[in-house]
């Protein structure tokens, strides 16, 4: 387990998280964030929970996954995409995985379905970063990520590709200040056992792996995703950081977020 040094700077402005069932939680990337100093703000607009009318007094936003589409009818996907607008407008910091980063797409315009042949990603995959993902910040990028989704899009008009995929092209992109990341980086060893299970049925779609490969995967290949993913956060969340200048955060350790999710994931 990474443990950033304690920082000398107290405490950090709040990230809101934007959570998507009831038990989930934000697991690895809620813990270093608050590892880095930072108390989490942790709303579920699909149980009524409101959204705030600005971000001003947020260091960041992040949303999280989950089995809904970024395309559904409900009230809250809109409110969400528009949160994800408002980010922007903001200039603050955003962060979207899988469902978030397909509702930041939708917000720039771009449009979310499924693959023409209707395979999917769930489990190990590999992604190749780009010259400009492969500058995001001073860890190597890691040669897999875990994903489980159905969905993908485009490249957003004006983004900026970080990462690419095989099955699904675009794996990770760029806008100002907000970054959306198709894969799981805050999937943890309990988080897959959790997914596997519970969504087990979703192992039998077009291109899904099987259950023990996500496991036998994940001793591969997650020590190089935590320490990619705390490298990340800390540029992300720098102040001001540039494309090209890492922000080594120190990080007062608070309680830590919990390490389990539940299915949080298309």
């Amino acid at each position: 387990m990474l443990m950033p040094s304690p920082s000398s700077q107290g405490p950090r402005g709040p990230i809101l998280v934007v959570l998507h069932q009831e038990h989930s939680c934000p697991a690895r990337v809620g813990r270093l964030l608050s590892l880095m100093g930072h108390a989490l703000d942790m709303r579920r607009p699909r149980f009524g929970e409101a959204l705030p009318a600005s971000l001003r007094g947020y260091a960041g936003a992040v949303i999280f996954g989950g089995p809904m589409s970024a395309n559904d009818p409900e009230d809250y996907i809109r409110r969400e995409i528009d949160f994800a607008g408002l980010a922007l407008k903001e200039d603050k910091p955003f962060l979207g995985i899988c469902l978030g980063a397909q509702m930041l797409a939708r917000q720039l315009g771009e449009r979310v379905g499924p693959h023409e042949q209707g395979e999917v990603e769930i489990g190990y995959y590999p992604v190749t970063p780009t010259s400009h993902g492969a500058q995001m910040c001073e860890e190597a990028f890691p040669s897999h990520f875990y994903q489980w989704h159905r969905e993908g899009f485009g490249l957003p008009r004006g983004a900026t590709l970080l990462a690419s995929g095989e099955t699904f092209p675009v794996q990770a992109y760029s806008y100002g200040k907000a970054v959306g990341l198709q894969f799981h980086p805050e999937a943890t060893y309990s988080t897959i056992c959790r997914w596997t299970t519970r969504g087990a049925d979703r192992m039998n779609a077009p291109g899904a792996q099987p259950r023990h490969l996500h496991l036998e995967a994940w001793h591969r290949y997650d020590g190089a995703v935590e320490r990619w993913i705390a490298s990340f956060l800390r540029r992300w969340i720098g102040e001001g950081a540039s494309a090209r200048e890492p922000v080594r955060a120190s990080a007062q350790v608070r309680a830590s977020a919990p390490q389990s999710a539940s299915i949080s994931a298309q």
